[in-house]
């Protein structure tokens, strides 16, 4: 599972078993785990956060779209 970015206590990376679906990213703190698409950013899993919480992770996940996209191009192929 690379991690792609690490800011303030999240997590966001890849899972590797994931190269059949589109381009997505998951975000870990502690025990929770969401998952966004990428493109365009969406939430497809909530993993326990609260929506106050997810609402400042999909900002983060808006900022970093392009770095995260660019990395999922390179970890699975285009």
């Amino acid at each position: 599972m690379p991690t792609v970015l690490r800011t303030g206590p999240y997590r966001f990376f890849f899972v590797s078993l994931d190269y059949h679906e589109p381009p997505h990213i998951h975000v870990r703190r502690e025990k929770r785990v969401a998952k966004f698409w990428l493109d365009p950013v969406a939430l497809q899993k909530a993993g326990r956060f609260s929506r106050h919480e997810l609402d400042a992770i999909a900002r983060l996940v808006e900022e970093h779209r392009e770095h995260f996209l660019e990395s999922w191009y390179e970890f699975f192929g285009d």
